[in-house]
């Protein structure tokens, strides 16, 4: 290649032979031609450099460069390629993620348009599981625009990714700016930088990345960004925000600061939260001795910003109440009440059974204007907990749920709740009682029948939760029911439909999120081998006639 590429693009890889084609690919399928491709492996010890040569080979806009010892990082294979980029304009891939097809030609044209630092658009989420997609920070990129330094929007601090840019050469060497080696993060530290160092930026709508995401992959495989498990991440995510932090100061970008801050609440420390219910208590205490000195630096400003479920988790853990911050995570974007409130003399209302001790808790921890005892009952707040899972007759399985009402929602005297279930489009609706226990709290027994579940005519193949649904005259409460964390597991055949659409329905813990029951429907048999695969055929307009095709092949095949 002798020509001056418009544009370099670098994808960084190790012990990634399996997808680095799919990423060159992509690049090689951009409608902006003109680009050079560069390689920049880690010092990879899989099939990674016969597979790089190869692709090398096989177009000369390629080229392949090897790192002489793994950095156990990002930063060095794109700053090593860094060095030899001959292109005005520069862009990052990950080896396991994508640019869409017109990726380099929008953001080139914006460029071009505008004298600016650097282009940012869109990023596409791809669960691996599941094949869904989603737009990341969709807020953040829904019109496109120039902005005038990060004073004027300090909200991009929340899309740190260096990859979904398209960086002007002149601006990163002009500033010395190159990613930081030695630490993890590093993307957070190196955009917080382009950010408060760019003059002008310009955003885009459009989809420039695709970020494939496997968010419940096996631990010890989990990108660094999943391996939240290990203290060494909340430490190496706890430095790279000191960084930052020292950065705003030595760059005269303080009055960003409580931006910055509440993006590492909302954004950081969330994640941390909605794990904390699945840690046990040696790492509970770990993980608050790493973040309460730094939580305790922080802009006030930044915690006010935050939903009240999120500032009592975060006072839970400051005030060492461990235990507490489990139960209360349980619930966090989901409207779930605490098990029990306090109250003070001047009528306050607090999470927990006391008051807190101090003025800072009493003001994190205050519930009173969430009105427990006042919402319209449709959004009232309940907690309702399955205390027992036992094996019923049959495929059945019983559940003791107790129900906490801080608010004093219910009346006196015996409740009717429904617990509900949908493996398709009807819901399978199973009513039982909830007598008193003690003022604001309820316990009952429910029977789930799994053999009662009105499954599609093609089989059901997926996870359902239970919902609880409480009445109040025609007003109806549905709310999360919560589980066990952890149980053993239980699992029924179930021949649906007479025997013409058998199933393996397994009844386990969510094992992540809030902690649900979780019903999971696995079609076998003739549902597998010859219902499913007619009705993905017949596609969604298949008539009765293909639906009747499809009972007499279930049929004759049993």
């Amino acid at each position: 290649m002798t020509t001056t590429p418009d544009v370099t693009v670098t994808v960084i890889v190790y012990n990634d032979a399996e997808r680095l084609p799919r990423a060159v690919a992509s690049l090689r399928r951009q409608t902006h031609a003109n680009i050079e491709i560069i390689i920049s492996d880690d010092h990879s010890t899989d099939r990674t450099p016969e597979v790089a040569r190869k692709l090398a080979a096989e177009d000369d806009r390629v080229s392949y460069l090897r790192l002489p010892r793994n950095s156990g990082g990002c930063s060095a294979p794109r700053n090593r390629a860094l060095e030899q980029a001959r292109a005005p304009f520069l862009m990052f891939l990950d080896s396991d993620d994508e640019l869409p097809e017109r990726a380099v030609e929008l953001l080139l044209a914006a460029h071009r348009e505008q004298t600016v630092d650097f282009v940012m658009g869109a990023v596409e989420r791809v669960r691996v599981d599941t094949g869904r997609t989603s737009t990341w920070m969709p807020h953040l990129v829904a019109e496109r625009r120039t902005v005038e330094g990060i004073e004027a929007e300090p909200a991009l601090f929340f899309e740190h990714l260096s990859t979904s840019k398209m960086y002007r050469r002149a601006f990163l060497d002009r500033n010395d700016l190159r990613f930081p080696e030695g630490i993890h993060y590093e993307d957070q530290l190196f955009s917080a930088q382009a950010y408060c160092l760019a003059t002008a930026f310009t955003v885009l709508p459009d989809p420039v990345y695709r970020w494939y995401i496997a968010p419940y992959e096996a631990a010890e495989s989990a990108s660094i960004s999943n391996q939240r498990h290990k203290l060494t991440n909340v430490r190496d995510r706890i430095h790279v925000q000191r960084l930052i932090d020292a950065f705003l100061v030595s760059s005269g970008h303080t009055g960003v600061r409580e931006a910055k801050d509440y993006k590492f609440l909302k954004h950081d420390f969330r994640m941390y939260a909605g794990d904390l219910p699945f840690r046990d208590e040696e790492w509970l205490t770990g993980f608050a001795d790493i973040v309460n000195p730094y939580l305790a630096e922080l802009a006030p400003g930044a915690y006010a910003r935050l939903p009240r479920a999120e500032r009592v988790v975060l006072q839970l853990v400051r005030d060492g109440r461990l235990a507490d911050a489990r139960l209360a995570a349980r619930g966090l974007g989901h409207g779930v009440a605490p098990r029990e409130t306090a109250v003070d003399g001047a009528g306050r209302v607090y999470w927990g059974g006391c008051v807190p001790g101090t003025e800072a808790a009493r003001a994190e921890l205050d519930l009173t204007d969430q009105g427990l005892e006042s919402r319209p009952f449709p959004s009232a707040q309940f907690r309702h907990e399955i205390t027992r899972i036992e094996r019923g007759p049959g495929a059945c399985v019983d559940l003791t749920v107790r129900t906490y009402d801080p608010g004093l929602r219910l009346p006196v005297g015996p409740q009717v709740a429904t617990l509900l279930v949908a493996p398709g489009r009807r819901r399978l609706q199973t009513p039982f009682r909830l007598d008193p226990v003690r003022p604001g709290v309820f316990e009952g027994t429910v029977r789930l029948d799994l053999t009662a579940a009105p499954l599609p005519l093609n089989g059901f193949a997926g996870a359902r939760h239970p919902v609880l649904q409480l009445t109040q005259g025609t007003l109806r409460n549905t709310s999360l029911l919560l589980a066990p964390l952890t149980f053993p597991t239980l699992t029924a055949r179930v021949d649906y439909r007479g025997g013409a659409l058998p199933h393996e329905v397994t009844v386990e813990p969510e094992g992540r999120a809030s902690g649900r029951l979780q019903l999971r429907w696995t079609p076998v048999g003739v549902t597998s081998k010859v219902i499913r695969p007619l009705a993905r055929k017949a596609g969604a307009g298949a008539d009765s006639r293909i639906r009747r095709a499809a009972r007499l092949a279930a049929s004759l095949s049993r």
